[in-house]
């Protein structure tokens, strides 16, 4: 294994240490009783996802694209900075390190930008999505209540999936009637997160109206709406992103609908419903593209890639069923589930890779995302 590869390989495991984790912090924290290595998983488990687990995923892919030495830094400090709140280190230096990270990830957008031959909407926007996460993160080291500005932690990876999606489109020729739209849901979007600055709860109601917006104009236009009608991977891709859209639509319904809540049953909703039914959703489907592309394994799509997509939706579902009914015993064993379904997403990537024996057509076949980003 060269030099490179093997960076991205520790880059790519800091990532999923913060993964893993936090989902121990986070099954712990809805109610089971297993032993924990620090009590401070139980408040660092949202932090850990996104900061330290999507955070670093999305720089170091971003790295790799650029492929510039420097350019590691960004996954580098994201996750150094989930490593050290880990270790004890003081919420400060964690949010500093991750806005850090955040910040060379901005510079990486601007060099990739400039260069770049097409149409740079996208590539702005998914900038513009970065400077998000890293208001998010200041705020977070400078010791604010997370749940006055997880807005700004939402829009982050929200953004820069619609960001990819939207690049994606133009395969279809998306009318001027739906680019406007798609403008005027991102324009609503961040309305509602600039909006929770000075008044939390009629922010929040206009970021979830925003949500819906964009889920919508996801489901009509993007090329997923086609390709889930192939086979093998291109199928399993477009499944995992149009379920990943209905549970956007479901979260900002839930944000709109009860606004600013700062703890409890209906905040666990409305962010699981984002982070675990959308962004979870957009990993399952891209890691058999992404993990090849980093680390230069072959990721073969396998149909039992099913199995932990259908758990991951299952248990959500089971989830927020029991948090709008107020039944202990569903959140729990829907939280159980949603970490078993993370661990099996991580156990069939890896099992994948490593089974002898080609794949068929189907498993091989490049999907239209991969073709566009080839």
């Amino acid at each position: 294994m060269d030099l490179q590869r093997r960076v991205r390989l520790l880059l790519m495991a800091l990532g999923l240490l913060s993964l893993v984790t936090g989902i121990w912090g986070g099954v712990v924290r809805i109610g089971w009783s297993f032993e924990l290595p620090t009590t401070r998983l139980l408040t660092l488990h949202g932090p850990l996802f996104v900061s330290g687990f999507v955070g670093t995923l999305i720089a170091l892919e971003r790295a790799a694209a650029l492929n510039r030495p420097w350019a590691y830094a960004a996954p580098l400090l994201s996750g150094v900075g989930a490593v050290s709140v880990l270790l004890g280190a003081p919420n400060a230096l964690g949010g500093t390190l991750m806005a850090l990270s955040a910040a060379v990830l901005l510079v990486i957008f601007a060099v990739v930008t400039r260069g770049y031959p097409g149409p740079k909407g996208p590539l702005a926007l998914m900038a513009f999505s970065v400077f998000l996460w890293l208001v998010g993160n200041v705020l977070w080291a400078s010791g604010e209540l997370i749940a006055t500005f997880t807005g700004w932690w939402i829009g982050f990876p929200v953004l820069m999936i619609a960001a990819e999606r939207l690049e994606l489109a133009r395969l279809v020729q998306v009318p001027f009637a739906g680019r406007l739209s798609f403008v005027m849901a991102v324009a609503i979007l961040f309305g509602g997160i600039a909006w929770t600055v000075v008044y939390l709860d009629g922010g929040t109601t206009l970021l979830g109206l925003g949500m819906m917006t964009l889920a919508l104009w996801l489901l009509v236009h993007d090329l997923a709406g086609r390709t889930v009608r192939e086979k093998g991977l291109t199928r399993f891709m477009a499944v995992a992103l149009l379920a990943g859209y209905a549970w956007l639509a479901f979260s900002g319904l839930l944000a709109f609908t009860y606004g600013g809540v700062l703890w409890g049953l209906q905040y666990d909703a409305i962010l699981h419903a984002v982070f675990l039914g959308f962004v979870m959703s957009m990993i399952f489907a891209h890691a058999p593209i992404i993990f090849p592309a980093l680390l230069g394994l072959p990721v073969p799509y396998r149909p039992w890639f099913y199995g932990h997509l259908g758990l991951l939706h299952f248990s959500l579902a089971l989830r927020i069923a029991g948090d709008l009914a107020s039944v202990p015993s569903l959140r729990e064993w829907g939280g159980l589930l949603n970490g078993i379904a993370l661990v099996m997403f991580l156990l069939a990537t890896i099992l994948s890779s490593r089974l002898r024996g080609a794949p068929t057509p189907a498993q091989t076949s490049p999907s239209p995302d991969e073709r566009a980003a080839s």
